[in-house]
């Protein structure tokens, strides 16, 4: 194969040499296209060296695999090559249905770093955190893998145990033993908290939209004076765009719920809602936080700019492109999964790396606080080769989150982010609940302030 395409590429360099006799235009139209055929000369060498002088035999395959998801991933980090099991797995989890842990990842300076644990599965329960660094698996370094090497190490036989090792902030590196499993992400988590109803989107795969209608239906079946709804989207890593505006759609009376903007600025491509709202116009609350990403900030974006619902909780990560997957010879081949587009909700805003601010800011937990007020969380901004965002436009710093746990709230029992979304339901909106004491400002935030005050450092936003 390799001879095949240098015999190619010497071609197609030759004749544009010819054509600069011709013509000086199609030389200089022609420059470009030289350098790119030269650069594909060099990529056939450099694979035909390592063939012949690599310490052991390579496998070609494996070698041009790893070139083209190399490639990809050097625009941005959602961007890749998925090879032909690869591609299969990712359609078995946009079905809702695969054998592994439940974790959501991405790749960091070839780091593995976790998203999000998905609802009810092994990582969830073994207490796998957004954030996290997955450093090794069955005592296996991950450094340095593609995430499909990594996943694919982390997927297998359900029944079969796995150990990972993790790295988190402020502790040492420990292991977490994990059973794998059939990971069938619960479609939704339905109840009633008082007199107004809850529902969980853990995720958002071909299930979701009808999933979330069912559940909705049966609320107000069995309660039919529901007073409102909390749509619980904390930790949902995104899924897919159909099932976001299918969602979104659920709520909205007509109107539009994301647009699509490609590297033309005239190519837009908008997502509308059909008339009908299912829950005819009962008050929302949308709870979020920064394992919130993708389809999950689509939806509450435009549930906020619509005036449909307010948002309770923290900054999402900020994950506002749109990536196409494009397989190659149907599937046999593989696919790319290429970055195509930015999202924009209905008012135009890009939520990329900025993410989307709630209405009521929420602390979870005190110590979760304490790490707003003190260091930079991992979103998408944290990414070197993510998108921009748009021009002016820079995610939130350390600041002291609006609100916290109070003395006294015990993290492990209660859920305070929900119990604020209930006191915004029955205060009638953010404007009109009872706002509690703003926590106090961290010891690194207030030599933060003296230092800006001084001088000597940045300055400190707070909300």
């Amino acid at each position: 194969m390799r001879k095949y395409l240098l015999i190619g590429v010497s071609a197609f360099v030759l004749g544009a040499g010819a054509m600069a006799y011709v013509s000086p235009i199609a030389q200089a139209n022609n420059a470009p296209k030289a350098k790119t055929y030269k650069m594909l000369e060099l990529f056939g060498d450099v694979l035909g060296t390592v063939e012949d002088q690599y310490v052991t035999e390579v496998d070609d395959k494996k070698l041009i695999e790893a070139a083209l998801d190399g490639m990809l991933t050097s625009l941005d980090p959602h961007s890749g090559y998925l090879a032909p099991d690869a591609y299969e797995d990712m359609q078995d989890t946009t079905r809702g249905e695969y054998g592994g842990l439940g974790i959501e990842v991405t790749s960091e300076d070839g780091v593995v770093k976790v998203i999000s644990p998905m609802d009810g599965t092994p990582a969830a329960r073994a207490g796998i955190q957004a954030g996290d660094y997955i450093t090794a698996v069955n005592g296996q370094s991950v450094l340095g893998l593609t995430v499909n090497e990594a996943v694919k190490q982390m997927r297998g036989a359900p029944g079969e145990a796995v150990t990972l090792t993790i790295a988190r902030d402020k502790t040492d590196p420990f292991d977490v033993k994990l059973v794998r499993e059939v990971i069938k992400p619960k479609a939704t988590i339905a109840r009633m908290e008082g007199d107004y109803g809850y529902v969980r989107l853990p995720g958002f795969n071909e299930k979701a939209t009808e999933a979330l209608i069912a559940s909705i239906n049966d609320l107000k079946a069995k309660n039919p004076h529901m007073k409102g709804l909390i749509f619980d989207l904390r930790n949902n890593p995104g899924g897919l765009l159909d099932q976001a505006v299918g969602v979104a759609d659920v709520f909205l009376d007509g109107g539009e719920v994301v647009s699509q903007r490609g590297r033309d600025p005239r190519n837009i491509q908008r997502y509308n809602a059909k008339p009908g709202d299912l829950l005819n116009g009962l008050p929302m609350v949308v709870l979020i936080n920064q394992g919130s990403a993708s389809a999950a900030e689509i939806v509450a974006g435009a549930l906020q700019d619509r005036h449909r619902a307010e948002l309770v909780g923290i900054t999402s990560f900020g994950k506002g492109s749109v990536q196409t997957v494009i397989p190659l010879r149907g599937g046999a081949d593989g696919a790319l999964k290429l970055t195509t587009a930015r999202y924009y909700t209905p008012s135009g805003r890009s939520i990329q790396k900025t993410g989307i601010t709630p209405d009521l800011e929420v602390a979870q937990t005190r110590d979760q606080a304490q790490d707003i007020a003190n260091r930079v969380w991992f979103s998408e901004a944290s990414f070197k080769n993510a998108l921009n965002a748009d021009e002016g436009k820079t995610r939130q710093g350390v600041h002291n989150p609006a609100e916290a746990p109070p003395a006294g709230f015990d993290d492990k029992k209660g859920d305070f982010q929900l119990q604020r979304a209930i006191a915004v339901l029955k205060a009638g909106g953010v404007a009109n609940v009872p706002k509690l004491p703003k926590p106090a400002a961290k010891i690194a935030e207030v030599t933060a302030k003296a230092a800006a005050a001084a001088g000597k450092g940045p300055p400190v936003q707070e909300k």
